[in-house]
């Protein structure tokens, strides 16, 4: 039995219906001038954003384990495309922007350094066909 499963439906135009097995539904679409009704996110983009949910989640469960207080987090990823089909991601970087206090910064640190190194499956995903970079930002 496989561990996850997507069932995802043709709706019409160029839009699609992705129903995941925890009971969430995303629409999937492209924008009106490739024939679509702007529905929903891209799937490359919807890449991007699991790249940040898998690491964001990592983070914000190692700082509460660690006791640091943090505000204002947030992330910003940005990639780079082939310019040939298929397009694929050759270059991502994600940016952790957090405030926090200053001594508590080596921890920040070493949640983003863990996530990436040990625990967010995504990032090691997209180490296989993309250079990867992490940086933060303190606010």
């Amino acid at each position: 039995m496989a561990d996850h499963k997507v069932t995802t439906r043709f709706i019409g135009g160029m839009t699609f219906q992705s129903k995941l097995d925890d009971n969430h539904t995303i629409i999937i679409d492209t924008p009106e001038d490739d024939g679509g009704n702007d529905l929903g996110p891209r799937p490359k983009k919807l890449m991007l954003s699991s790249l940040a949910g898998c690491t964001g989640i990592d983070v914000v469960s190692m700082l509460k384990k660690m006791r640091v207080e943090f505000s204002n987090f947030s992330m910003d990823v940005e990639a780079n495309l082939t310019k040939e089909p298929p397009t694929v991601y050759t270059w991502v970087k994600i940016t952790y922007k957090i405030q926090v206090k200053d001594e508590d910064r080596e921890k920040v640190e070493k949640a983003v350094h863990l996530s990436k190194e040990k625990y967010c499956g995504v990032s090691a995903m997209f180490e296989k066909f993309a250079e990867v970079e992490f940086a933060i930002e303190y606010l």
